[in-house]
């Protein structure tokens, strides 16, 4: 009968010391355990590999003609993100093989954040505008949008 007595006293201490953990860690205030911060969307490149502050990225997959490089990010953040560099581009004259590239300063800003196809779990930033404050590509209007591949 002791030995039932013991084993009582055991378990009900232990459910006591579990109840008070419990409450304590529920408490109101205390930061919850399992929430975390979404990680901010990803600029899919031309191998479908997800980028997270670029250095360069290639705008003309096909043939490479326009990329952008230099890319300084002053912000990458959950709704948008924006860096400075310079877009470099093809002039194809004559014809593109035979070009010259030419260099433009450009503002680069990434938005409209979506489900990526390849992995829905994971954002990516499905627009791209490019600000060029001075000279730029020939035929170019001074704000360009492209949508980004999914």
């Amino acid at each position: 009968m002791r030995h039932i007595t013991k084993t009582a006293v055991m378990i009900c201490a232990a459910l006591g010391l579990t109840a008070a953990v419990g409450t304590a860690s529920a408490a109101p205030g205390a930061p919850p355990s399992t929430a975390r911060k979404a990680p901010a969307p990803v600029l899919v490149d031309c191998f479908w590999h997800p980028k997270v502050r670029p250095n360069n990225f290639v705008l003309a997959c096909g043939d490479g003609n326009s990329r952008l490089v230099s890319l300084h990010w002053a912000r990458w953040g959950a709704k948008s993100a924006r860096a400075t560099g310079v877009n470099v581009v093809n002039d194809c004259v004559p014809y593109c093989a035979a070009g010259r590239f030419h260099r433009y300063a450009v503002v680069v800003k990434l938005d409209r954040p979506e489900a990526w196809k390849k992995h829905p779990r994971v954002q990516h930033y499905s627009r791209m505008t490019l600000t060029y404050p001075g000279a730029r590509p020939a035929h170019f209007p001074r704000v360009v949008t492209y949508p980004l591949w999914n």
